[in-house]
């Protein structure tokens, strides 16, 4: 099996795992310049050459407008999102004289996460004379030396995504990391998701780190990916919203039930988006497995610590013979199971047919009875164990547990095919099914129906 085992150590970031896997790519070139042809607005994508405590691997630096975002403790300082309201608010203190409006001009650094102040220009009307201390909302521009500088929605990142010349499955799964984030991020912030908003550039390249990421992993395209537990550093970080502790809320809110660890080393090791692209891919933490490694790729974050920062990404192959000992399994399944006893049949059905739209390889629910006598069903829903993480959150989306079970089993399976046979009123599909020494066949049900609804026979006589 072609596994791919991210080692965590010094955390995760959306630039460092994006570096790792292209180490790891057979053809660098053509993912650069993949990369640098999606036309994001004045992204540029580059592979460096970086050294970290003696180890030689990748830095991808992503420039926007020529500009690279610089970092606080890891990655970009503005991968942090955060929510207002209409625009975005700030308590300022001065005078107001009643019953006349202002326009005026005035610089403030209110410790967003970058290097510098910003200035703002707004109008804005008081009827009332008496200075006083408040909150309130403005519409302003922000100045940095780049141009178009706004702050981006959940919606905005989104349709972005959606016009980007590369293949559904890798937009998909980065919409996918971006709604965990903006999830996370507004859970953090007590706000709904609509409100959080990115700063523009850090968007930008945050998304040039998750679209990189999502391509390199369709290139590669291990069978199972796993993480070892993360590292997520200590002390405190400075973001827009002021000084937070580490792990950052909306850091801690994607890593849960993801082993993780602090230590000695002070700063913020690991990213919302390194947090939200470990979830997505990953289908499960712990220590490396059993596999006989055929490359690495070290990806190099550019603050310099005692340790060296990387995250370090091995591809190999593991034994079959690891999740099936002595089996002839074939292939791998996950299966994901929940207890519910407070739905009505029509959401449970809802709910079933929602996950085999969405992909669910099988879906279904078995009578069962609850805690106090109560009847209720249990939700089975079986997945690529590559999807293990993405559908364990549509399973709470969708339905009212609040937890569920997941297991990896070994799988045996027909290899699926097709054919055609003539009967008397017409042809019909057939589906077959090899392997193992065993051969099913079975008439596609609805060639069959069509033919017997067309020809006024019943369904056994055509089976026949």
């Amino acid at each position: 099996m072609k596994t791919l085992y991210f080692e965590c150590a010094m955390g995760a970031a959306g630039d460092m795992l994006m570096s790792a896997l292209y180490e790891l790519l057979d053809n660098k070139e053509d993912f650069l310049r993949v990369m640098n042809s999606l036309g994001l607005p004045g992204v540029e994508v580059h592979a460096e050459p970086a050294v970290t405590a003696g180890i030689a691997g990748t830095h991808m630096r992503v420039l926007v407008h020529g500009q690279e975002e610089l970092e606080h403790d890891h990655e970009h300082p503005h991968e942090h999102g955060h929510c207002h309201e209409h625009e975005h608010c700030h308590d300022h203190e001065h005078p107001h004289e009643h019953g006349h409006c202002h326009e005026h001009e005035h610089c403030h650094d209110h410790e967003h996460p970058h290097e510098h102040g910003h200035c703002h220009e707004h109008e804005h009307c008081h009827d009332h004379e008496h200075p006083h201390e408040h909150g309130h909302c403005h519409e302003h521009s922000h100045e940095h030396g780049y141009a178009h500088h706004h702050h981006a929605g959940p919606g905005e990142i989104a349709a972005l995504i959606d016009t980007l010349p590369l293949p559904e499955t890798v937009r998909r799964r980065a919409r996918s990391v971006y709604d965990a984030i903006a999830a996370a991020e507004a859970r953090a912030h007590g706000c709904p998701v609509g409100d959080v908003h990115f700063h523009e550039v850090g968007a930008l390249d945050a998304v040039a780190d998750v679209v990189g990421v999502c391509y390199a992993m369709e290139l590669l395209a291990p069978e199972r990916v796993v993480a070892s537990p993360v590292h997520v550093g200590s002390g405190t970080v400075r973001c827009a919203h002021g000084v937070m502790p580490v792990p950052t809320p909306a850091t801690s809110y994607l890593l849960e039930g993801v082993p993780i660890y602090g230590g000695a080393v002070r700063g913020e090791l690991c990213t919302p988006t390194g947090a939200a692209l470990l979830r997505e891919f990953a289908s499960s933490f712990g220590s490396m497995p059993a596999m006989v490694t055929e490359n690495v790729g070290i990806g190099v974050g550019t603050k310099q610590f005692e340790q060296a920062n990387c995250v370090r990404a091995f591809l190999g192959q593991e034994s079959a013979g690891e999740t099936a000992p002595g089996s002839e399994a074939n292939g791998e399944i996950c299966e994901l199971v929940c207890n519910l006893d407070d739905m009505t049949p029509e959401e449970l059905a809802f709910a079933a047919s929602r996950l085999l739209e969405l992909g669910a390889l099988d879906v279904y629910l078995t009578p069962g009875t609850m805690k106090k006598g109560r009847p209720g069903h249990v939700l089975t829903v079986l997945c690529d164990p590559l999807r293990e993480a993405e559908f364990a959150r549509l399973i709470l989306r969708h339905t009212t547990t609040n937890g569920l079970r997941a297991r990896r089993c070994a799988k045996y399976f027909l290899k699926p095919g097709q054919e055609e046979t003539e009967t008397p009123w017409g042809t019909v599909r057939i589906k077959t099914a090899e392997g193992f020494g065993v051969t099913h066949r079975k008439m596609e049900f609805e060639d069959a129906a069509a033919l017997a609804r067309k020809h006024d026979i019943p369904l056994p006589k055509l089976k026949d």
